[in-house]
């Protein structure tokens, strides 16, 4: 456990401050990346063991930074000579500002304190700091007055507004608040409840989960229409992760599948909204990625999982290979026992990614350009050096291994060379895989099927509301108050990015 600093035994010396904070530093960004590593592999396999390393670590991380705040805060209350302060971002535009005034607010109100002499105003010194005001449960009362008419009695009374759940009493903006707490913020159901009981609400667990039930079936058509959306594109990128599901009757759990398809076409500047479809299945057998892309036809950006190559055999899928998970095979070895030939082949992969950052953003014919003269040369040296290297590896090793994943797989690899509007990697369904992940570690387990198909249509909607820069749970406030009464026909009026475009909402963190 690491001992408080106490401020009165620091030294006074500035260099020998600054000396311990970069040190401590240094020691954050250590923990950092071995965090970093394990989040990596706990991605992929996981382990209890693995769990309560990365747990272990974070929580080293979180002490370290704290210790590394009190003594920011300590060094800059001994040491009166360095008044440098480190440039900081300004608070955001958006949020209200309350002002104190500290002093008198006019001179006609102050006296010089010296004389007593009249003062004049110089000016103001401004400083801001951010605070939070706790979310605060309230009531609203729906009063409905009733008039009769004095001449021939008729009783008029304005009707009742539409709730999200009908005869329920919880208002859109808390159905938006307890959605975006389990699957955004990773808080089960349970927890909340122990939260809410801090104001003063008593709500039963058993509650909560029936308002989610409620809002996901209204939400369904909305979701069908993302998926619609999702599926009319040119090009997908798609990837899946497992998840525990609890088997009913036996105390146990078995692994069901989430899978995501992602659009996302900033990369080549495209002005096509982004969004994220994701998929409940029970399990991972290839028949599951098939139904889900049936009426998809394009390209489809994914790793080299043997379920998904069923779908390029009638040629309306056109596979395109990742090359960061090539990259990955090379880095575990590398990292493993520090080989040359496994650093050189991560060299080689990189000059390849440090032209992409160069075009990236470009159009489509810019970008196929400058792949054609400068990638594809480095390819064709890169696909001669793994042959000729292969051959003299041990075929059982590692490394022969991850330069057969390769090989296997060149053509698809240098299919983005052709196409400015395709990618290098997949990175982009990961990145939409990866919040499932930290959440799998909170919620341990999905209840049953329906509660993994529940997820996946409510994830949906947030990580697409992220990807528009919208905040999911003002997203969702928006939603649930309208749907009820919104046409079916007209249910793509809700998609985020329409939204989005009528009333613009501050970006997501």
């Amino acid at each position: 456990m690491r001992v408080p600093i106490d401020s009165a035994a620091l030294p006074d010396d500035v260099v020998l401050l600054k000396r311990m904070l970069v040190t401590a530093g240094y020691e954050i960004e250590k923990l950092k990346v071995q965090i970093t590593r394990l989040r990596r592999l706990k991605f992929g396999r996981s382990s209890e063991k693995l769990e309560a390393s990365l747990a272990q670590l974070e929580l080293l991380l979180e002490d370290a930074e704290e210790e590394h705040g009190a003594a920011e805060q300590a060094a800059a209350t001994s040491i009166v000579t360095d008044r440098r302060q480190p440039v900081r971002r300004p608070l955001p535009k958006h949020l209200p500002r309350q002002e104190v005034v500290h002093g008198p607010a006019s001179a006609q109100s102050c006296r010089c304190p010296r004389c007593g002499g009249a003062m004049r105003r110089l000016g103001e010194d401004v400083s801001e700091e951010l605070e939070i005001v706790p979310a605060r449960f309230k009531v609203v009362r729906h009063v409905r007055p009733k008039f009769s008419c004095r001449s021939c009695e008729t009783i008029t009374q304005a009707p009742m507004p539409s709730r999200p759940i009908e005869r329920g009493r919880p208002g859109p903006g808390l159905l938006a608040h307890v959605l975006v707490g389990k699957y955004a913020d990773h808080l089960p159901l349970y927890r909340q409840v122990k939260i809410y009981a801090r104001d003063g609400v008593d709500l039963d667990r058993s509650t909560l989960a029936d308002w989610v039930g409620k809002s996901a079936a209204l939400l369904r058509p909305l979701v069908e229409a993302l998926g619609r959306e999702v599926m009319g594109a040119q090009r997908l990128f798609a990837d899946d992760t497992p998840v525990p599901v609890l088997a009913p009757g036996t105390g146990k759990t078995r692994t069901g599948r989430l899978w995501v398809y992602v659009r996302d076409d900033r990369c080549h500047g495209a002005k096509t909204p982004s969004a994220a479809l994701y998929r409940y299945t029970p399990d991972r057998r290839g028949e599951r990625p098939r139904a889900h892309l049936k009426s998809f036809s394009g390209f489809l950006q994914a790793d080299g999982y043997a379920g998904f190559e069923g779908l390029y055999e009638n040629g309306a899928i056109t596979e395109v290979a990742c090359w960061a998970h090539v990259r990955r095979k090379f880095f575990d070895v590398h990292q493993a026992n520090g080989s040359t030939i496994a650093r050189e082949a991560l060299e080689r992969i990189g000059a390849l990614y440090a032209i992409e950052a160069d075009i990236r953003g470009r159009p489509p014919e810019a970008r196929c350009q400058a792949r054609q003269a400068r990638a594809s040369p480095l390819m064709a040296e890169l696909k001669a050096w793994l042959e000729t290297t292969r051959a003299k590896l041990s075929g059982k090793s590692d490394l022969a291994a991850a330069m057969r994943y390769a090989l296997s797989r060149w053509s698809a690899l240098s299919r983005y060379l052709d196409d400015g509007r395709l990618e290098i990697d997949n990175n982009a369904a990961e990145r939409a895989i990866r919040p499932l992940a930290l959440g799998r570690k909170n919620y341990l387990f999905a209840g049953s099927d329906a509660g993994g198909e529940r997820a996946a249509a409510i994830y949906s909607l947030i990580e697409t509301a992220k990807l528009n820069g919208l905040d999911p749970q003002a997203y969702l406030r928006d939603v649930l108050t309208r749907i009820a009464d919104h046409p079916v026909n007209r249910v793509a009026d809700l998609l985020p990015w329409t939204v989005a475009a009528q009333q613009p909402v501050h970006n997501a963190a």
